[in-house]
């Protein structure tokens, strides 16, 4: 059909839907800074304390009254989880709206309303994965901070070779009969439930004889220990299963196939995992710097080497913010992490270590400290998270891991 002189008119007229959704953004903006600057509490645009993360859960306290405030106002709206459908407790922004909300966000400094596994690991995981069932029961909870979640993959023995894992999961009508130890259960001794890696056929070459489930904590034969860890804190726990009776409603996608619902759930451990590098909000080294080592007539840092580190740290800082930034904008609303995850998980990994160790350069003989007079809480507590930094190049797969599979799946260079 050759086109009209008007409809090849209209053809060649300037499209306006750009104008109209940039302007449909600035309206969206206003709304949130709005909303933001009338219910995010000003203590809540303060750096967060380390008793004051929000994780929820059934049995969750809260140290400063606000942080439950700033969590049940968020969730309200949705914006605990913007992204994911009304029906299941979020606010259904698409990917430039959302990130209006994060920069909008950021403009106030404001704290996150709700962290933890159950947003940022079997939440996605559930919405791409999951039964109809299992959304609705599971992800308004999570939304809401109502529930806890941890997580079981390692075993003693299966660490990084993860799929050699053994705690077996035997059928039993309708249920699962679980047997089986796990280890670095992050939070299991205040979690809720958890998503539990299992082997449901033993014989299947070893990738392929994995399931993945659910099941609640205080289910008959669960019993979990704490690990204390080198800096006092026993964030991790060793968790027994012993003849754990699972109902077959609580298997995640296909039997045996718990593989590839466990490699996606990995891949947005490592993105949250490699979140801490850039977007912390701690004293900053600057301020470390001013306090221990002085400034000279001029204002600056006394120490000029000191300053060049500090400096370069920055940049670094700056520029992780910036790539992981520009990979949340060129991504579709709702697109799991892939490959890339490892890039963003072994730097940030990097980063906050490398921010430890001249936390703990710049303070000196203030950093030896454990316990006792002549030192204050936040050196005492700096000591501690320096220790704990360590464990950022293991957790969520270690850096050596991450290295290969960026050298595999990112470069593409040969075994």
């Amino acid at each position: 059909k050759i086109p009209s002189s008007k409809e090849q008119t209209q053809k060649n007229k300037p499209k306006k839907e750009g104008r109209g959704v940039m302007q449909n953004l600035e309206v969206f903006r206003d709304e949130v800074r709005g909303w933001l600057d009338e219910n995010c509490p000003e203590s809540m645009r303060t750096p967060m304390d380390a008793n004051e993360h929000p994780g929820g859960g059934r049995n969750a306290t809260y140290a400063n009254p606000d942080t439950k405030v700033w969590l049940e106002r968020c969730a309200e709206r949705g914006f605990t989880v913007p992204t994911w459908p009304e029906e299941f407790g979020g606010a259904g922004l698409n990917k430039d709206e959302n990130l209006v909300l994060r920069n909008e966000m950021g403009r106030i400094n404001a704290r996150p309303p709700l962290v933890g596994m159950g947003l940022s690991m079997i939440g996605p995981a559930l919405l791409e994965y999951g039964t109809d069932a299992q959304k609705e029961e599971h992800l308004p909870k999570i939304a809401r901070g109502d529930i806890w979640w941890c997580q079981g993959y390692s075993e003693p023995g299966s660490g990084s070779d993860l799929a050699s894992l053994r705690t077996s999961a035997v059928e039993d009508g309708d249920d699962f009969i679980v047997n089986g130890q796990k280890i670095w259960t992050s939070g299991a001794n205040h979690a809720d439930w958890m998503f539990c890696l299992v082997r449901t056929d033993f014989d299947a070459p070893k990738h392929e004889g994995i399931s993945f489930v659910l099941f609640d904590m205080t289910t008959p034969g669960v019993t979990v220990k704490p690990i204390k860890l080198i800096s006092g804190l026993s964030p991790f726990c060793e968790t027994f299963l012993d003849n754990v009776r699972v109902p077959k409603s609580n298997l995640v996608y296909e039997l045996n196939k718990g593989w590839t619902v466990g490699k996606r759930l990995l891949q947005h451990e490592r993105s949250m995992i490699g979140g801490i590098g850039g977007g912390q909000k701690t004293t900053s080294l600057e301020e470390y710097a001013h306090q221990y080592v002085g400034a000279d007539e001029s204002g600056k840092i006394a120490d000029a080497s000191l300053r060049g580190k500090i400096l370069s740290h920055r940049m670094n800082d700056r520029a992780f913010g910036l790539t992981t930034r520009r990979s949340v904008e060129e991504s579709a609303t709702g697109n799991a992490p892939g490959a890339t995850s490892s890039m963003f998980k072994y730097y940030g990994t990097e980063q906050n270590i490398g921010k430890y160790d001249l936390m703990l350069s710049i303070m000196g003989t203030q950093s030896v400290g454990w316990t006792g007079e002549g030192f204050d809480d936040e050196e005492l507590n700096t000591t501690r998270a320096w220790l704990r930094s360590k464990a950022n190049s293991i957790e969520g797969g270690t850096s050596e891991v991450q290295l290969n599979i960026i050298a595999k799946r990112v470069l593409g260079l040969p075994e």
